[in-house]
């Protein structure tokens, strides 16, 4: 029988990297730079990087899409950031700036921000409006999609 993989976009470079199933994805490193596979952070990208993950992960995505001079996204930051050290290597949280993005923003019909947005494998699952604390943002994530821990 064939070990079951998981495909994870490495934050740094964007290589596709497989994690066993009965590897600890935490400690997984990218086979191409040698740099951690999760960080405990979200990663900030832009329309190319948000595809690459999008397309290729194997992990659930969610997406905190803001703006540089929307109040209520750097009042949710903090919470996003430990939301993402809280819950990964089940989901990666992912960063994108609307303003650098608007093709995305538009792709997607954001019209309030700060916006979250569930994908798996490349399809959205849940999106939700307005800022969130810490524990709004994990229970809203946990509440959309139930991932074991590998």
């Amino acid at each position: 029988m064939a070990q079951q993989l998981r495909h994870v976009v490495c934050p740094q470079c964007r290589a596709i990297n497989r994690i066993p199933a009965g590897r600890p994805a935490t400690q997984a490193k990218c086979g191409n730079c040698h740099q951690p596979l999760f960080a405990g952070a979200p990663i900030q990208v832009d329309a190319e990087a948000f595809e690459r993950h999008l397309t290729r992960n194997d992990v659930p995505l969610v997406i905190d899409f803001w703006a540089p001079w929307c109040a209520p996204c750097h009042a949710m930051a903090p919470a996003f950031e430990r939301a993402a050290r809280t819950l990964e290597p089940d989901y990666r949280f992912l960063k994108v700036n609307t303003e650098g993005a608007p093709d995305l923003a538009a792709r997607y019909g954001i019209r309030s921000i700060p916006t979250l947005m569930m994908f798996d494998h490349g399809k959205l699952v849940a999106q939700s409006a307005g800022a969130r604390d810490h524990d709004a943002i994990v229970t809203w994530v946990r509440s959309q999609r139930r991932v074991e821990s590998p």
